[in-house]
């Protein structure tokens, strides 16, 4: 594991450990992001994903101009399948440690494909799917915007 990797995980952590919901106007900006649908798997996330995925979804607005709404879409819930492990704050950090050695553990690391699921189920567009698999256009952008 890289010493970069280390810190986003460090920062990830302690920004975890707040129960501040997002500002009014960021909730505002996200809902107008998101299908209906889409919206609903967003606000059933942990309030500190919440906050992740705007500020992950701020700095990826800065990597480019053009981005869709579906790429938007792909950012903003890129973690909602952590969600399905049904871990907290402290298990997540333990999962990261030990790796996938039980089934609540193998589904925290599975969460990408546990989000494409769970988009694709709720009628995300290919686009936004795609982007949960790490795939097209905007994959790499994702990918540097989250590791800040």
């Amino acid at each position: 594991m890289s010493l970069q990797h280390i810190g986003h995980l460090v920062r990830r952590f302690v920004t975890s450990l707040s129960s501040r919901e997002p500002n009014v106007a960021d909730a505002a900006w996200v809902d107008s992001q998101l299908l209906e649908t889409e919206r609903e798997l967003w606000h059933r996330m942990p309030v500190s994903d919440r906050r992740h995925s705007i500020a992950v979804a701020r700095r990826f607005e800065s990597l480019g101009d053009s981005w869709t709404r579906d790429e938007m879409a792909g950012v903003l819930l890129h973690d909602v399948g952590k969600a399905a492990a049904g871990l907290g704050t402290f298990a997540r950090v333990v999962a990261t440690i030990a790796g996938p050695r039980t089934a609540r553990f193998r589904r925290y690391h599975d969460h990408e494909r546990l989000g494409a699921d769970m988009l694709a189920a709720a009628g995300s567009s290919a686009v936004t799917v795609d982007l949960m698999r790490g795939r097209g256009r905007a994959a790499a952008a994702l990918i540097e915007a989250d590791n800040i």
